[in-house]
């Protein structure tokens, strides 16, 4: 199962060496999300990972980055819905139930499906687990299908049991580094490492 990651909405000093170190432990794809950032910020963060990781980005803002720095895609949000009328290539888009990840994910090359888990709880939100299994029968949910919202250590081998073909990792990630306050970001590499173990 893929493991992908998107980043903090703000952007930070150590936050290119973060996202460096994560593409060397095995991060399948990173998705740069800073939906209040000048397009300036985002060229700044992509010109210090190295290129060779930039096929392994897709972009939620500012387009036209996806073919200056050779990146893997974009995806598509309720802030930026369409693709430019121009554009090729690969596409994603995020759905927020079962019906509108049926009547998505043919067009797109995957989908996340949001929001799984209650980030306090750890339970399921709008889907129960009959819901999802019965997806995965009726192969709504397959490989081309990543969960988004609350997934943890304790349960991203659940998200896996549904048959999601990835599961995307946000705050309980970036949780786990303090930005004013911490010197290395070790806890959050290991954190990482821990979950694609379980991934894999």
């Amino acid at each position: 199962m893929k493991l992908i990651v998107i980043t903090p909405p703000t952007f930070f000093i150590e936050e290119d060496k973060i996202i460096t170190v994560l593409f060397e432990e095995g991060l399948d794809i990173l998705h740069l999300r800073k939906p209040e950032a000048s397009a300036m910020y985002s060229e700044r963060l992509l010109t210090l990972i190295p290129e060779k990781y930039h096929k392994r980005i897709v972009t939620h803002e500012h387009f036209y980055l996806k073919e200056e720095f050779k990146l893997m895609g974009i995806h598509l949000n309720t802030r930026n819905p369409k693709e430019p009328h121009d554009y090729a290539g690969h596409v994603s888009c995020s759905c927020r139930s079962l019906d509108d990840l049926g009547r998505k994910k043919h067009f797109y090359d995957y989908v996340f499906l949001r929001p799984m888990y209650d980030t306090e709880s750890g339970l399921l939100t709008d889907y129960t687990a009959e819901d999802l299994r019965q997806a995965a029968k009726e192969k709504l949910i397959d490989t081309n299908v990543m969960a988004f919202g609350g997934i943890t250590p304790e349960n991203i081998l659940e998200v896996k049991d549904f048959g999601f073909g990835g599961a995307v990792v946000m705050n309980n990630l970036w949780d786990k580094f303090d930005t004013q306050r911490d010197k290395d970001y070790v806890g959050i590499i290991e954190h990482f490492k821990m979950l694609k173990e379980m991934a894999d």
